[in-house]
């Protein structure tokens, strides 16, 4: 008697089980405890440096940083066990170290005021309980989405909302958009919040679902123009699109940077989903064409380019180049490493504590400074990729490689400015720059990176096995009556 033959898929599973990768939250937690640690040193160092004396609150600052973060590991180790364990350290040692330079302009900036007999209100206050609302905010987001495929079912519904998002404040009154000449803010009595912080990540949400079910469409190539494919008009409308909200951006609120930020996410996602090189040169003719126009057309975008091109030549006029050269000379102040965390001038570069902190590190850490905090953008970014590479479905890969490319992408753009490689646009930097919405939505982006590394890294789940079948030698024989023509039935 012979033995039955199982399923192949379940006999392999059998023999060869998939092998369980480790949670490593332990890995996690020790590096959380280093980034605290660093970031108790840093304090220390500052406070030595300005106020000559250290006192206890440096230690229960610390310790209450820690105990924040070990919640957020608790919760990640409890929604997320297989998470990249690398992710939310470098995030916790970016955050940290934004409070620390808040701190130390702080107190650079309240001595000053009491030189001039004027009060002074810190900001690093707020900012710490922006990173408290923030790490709730990012243990929700990893508590309702479970399963970040879900999504894709909101596709249609984020895009619209991130577009409205983004739109809004350019139709307000300037007296409740407008900041420092810029109209990305939503003004309320007790608080205000830029809309287009959250409008990034709605909108990544729509087109990686939309280039999953329209995929094939932009596979599709039409007419030849000068020896190039083309894809077909009609394929072209999300491309026009995007096109049209950027370049909406530049001109009424007057936001290069966040233009520029959504152009180029928007084309490494459609790269990366068709692997057509058409639709990268498709986009930078638009975005050149466009900016071409709003130079000629809007007289800030020249002040920009003029800045960009020359801030000494600006340097005295008004919305001229005094912040770009002043950052440049911080930056040339710190050289390789740097005068000392507290031994710098930092605030006396407008808006240090925001578009230009990168500077302030750059001044007090130097060059080895600021290039160890662009290696740890860099590994955040590598280990989201990683995680979008080894995920199994499309609509993950796609929205997991736009997440980490938009922190490259806001890095660069930011670090870009400050050191005039190209025009200032002043943009935050990722948890590091002083505000609430910009801390909001990146918390937001790690917690979604962190759910799909966790389904990149989770075991896949065992087939059920199925019932043996009987090898067709031993199968039962049935005699079947077949009709005949003439009415009488024969066996067979």
């Amino acid at each position: 008697m012979s033995t039955p033959i199982a399923d192949p898929a379940s006999a392999q599973f059998a023999t060869n089980p998939p092998r369980e990768l480790p949670k490593r939250r332990g890995t996690e937690l020790v590096l959380l405890a280093f980034a605290t640690f660093i970031v108790t040193v840093a304090l220390v160092l500052v406070e030595a440096n300005q106020e000559q004396e250290l006192t206890s609150s440096i230690i229960w600052l610390g310790l209450s940083y820690l105990g924040v973060l070990t919640a957020a590991h608790l919760a990640v180790r409890r929604w997320a066990p297989y998470a990249d364990p690398v992710i939310l350290p470098c995030v916790a040692l970016l955050n940290g170290l934004g409070l620390v330079m808040i701190h130390r302009i702080d107190l650079a900036l309240a001595e000053r005021a009491v030189q001039q007999g004027k009060e002074y209100t810190p900001d690093v206050t707020k900012q710490v309980l922006f990173t408290a609302i923030s790490l709730v905010l990012f243990v929700v987001v990893l508590v309702v989405i479970s399963d970040h495929r879900t999504l894709t079912r909101y596709g249609y519904t984020c895009g619209l909302v991130g577009i409205v998002a983004l739109a809004l404040p350019a139709v307000l009154p300037s007296s409740l958009s407008e900041v420092n000449g810029a109209k990305v803010w939503i003004k309320l009595p007790f608080f205000s919040i830029q809309p287009g912080e959250f409008a990034k990540i709605l909108l990544m949400i729509f087109f990686a679902s939309f280039l999953v079910t329209k995929r094939d469409l932009f596979m599709v190539a039409g007419k030849k123009i000068v020896g190039v494919e083309l894809p077909r008009a009609r394929d072209l409308g999300p491309i026009l699109i995007a096109a049209a909200a950027c370049l909406g951006v530049l001109v009424f609120e007057k936001d290069l940077g966040t233009s520029l930020l959504f152009f180029g996410v928007t084309l490494v996602m459609l790269y990366v989903a068709t692997e057509r090189v058409i639709w990268v040169v498709l986009g930078v003719g638009f975005f050149a064409a466009g900016a071409i126009i709003a130079y000629n057309l809007f007289t800030h975008v020249q002040q920009r380019v003029r800045n960009w091109i020359d801030p000494l030549a600006t340097y005295d006029d008004a919305g001229g180049g005094y912040q770009v050269a002043q950052g440049l000379f911080g930056l040339g102040t710190g050289g390789v490493g740097g005068t000392g965390l507290g031994a710098g001038r930092p605030d006396m570069v407008p808006e240090a504590k925001t578009d230009f902190i990168t500077t302030a590190i750059g001044e007090e850490l130097g060059f080895v400074g600021l290039a160890a905090m662009l290696m740890l953008y860099l590994i955040l970014a590598m280990r989201g990729m990683r995680s979008a590479l080894a995920v199994r479905d499309t609509f993950g890969k796609l929205l997991g490689g736009g997440l980490s490319f938009a922190l490259v992408m806001q890095i660069f753009v930011v670090v870009g400015g400050v050191t005039n490689l190209i025009p200032n646009t002043g943009i935050t930097a990722p948890f590091l720059s002083r505000g609430g919405s910009s801390l909001l939505a990146n918390y937001i982006l790690v917690a979604l990176l962190l759910r799909i590394s966790d389904a990149a890294r989770k075991p896949a789940v065992r087939p059920k096995p199925q019932q043996p079948q009987a090898p067709l030698a031993e199968a039962h024989t049935v005699m079947v009556q077949r009709p005949s023509v003439n009415g009488e039935g024969s066996a067979s």
